[in-house]
């Protein structure tokens, strides 16, 4: 990947068709489990954000990686297997990749979201 992406779809264009496909459908599993929020580049990769960053996910040479790290203990405890530096996750291409996981990290990242957005809507 040589210049910046401007949109997800640029970004995954960059890839070759095997990373590419796993991107498709990543972003389609975020897409379900998040579907209002809003998605864009951000520090070079996709991010999806609603009341703040749900998640970012990127291609890397050997894994699919997804920021930032989640906050639920259950959730944590699901995806331990996953965890690579500072708790981000790193889901091998050379496994399938666990779609029903990645939408309970988006899931819970914006429960997260939402609880923290709640309290500034009723002005606390």
């Amino acid at each position: 990947m040589n210049a910046l992406p401007a949109t997800v779809d640029q970004y995954i264009a960059s890839f070759p068709a095997d990373a590419r496909a796993v991107l498709h459908a990543v972003r389609a599993t975020i897409r379900q489990a998040a579907p209002q929020a809003e998605e864009r580049i951000s520090y070079r990769m996709p991010a999806v954000f609603q009341n703040g960053v749900v998640v970012y996910f990127g291609a890397f040479k050997r894994h699919l990686g997804l920021f930032p790290p989640v906050d639920d203990p259950q959730v944590r405890a699901r995806v331990a297997e996953y965890a690579g530096p500072k708790g981000n996750l790193q889901f091998p291409y050379d496994q399938p990749i666990p779609h029903e996981l990645i939408a309970a990290v988006v899931k819970s990242r914006l429960e997260a979201n939402l609880a923290r957005a709640e309290p500034a809507r009723r002005g606390k």
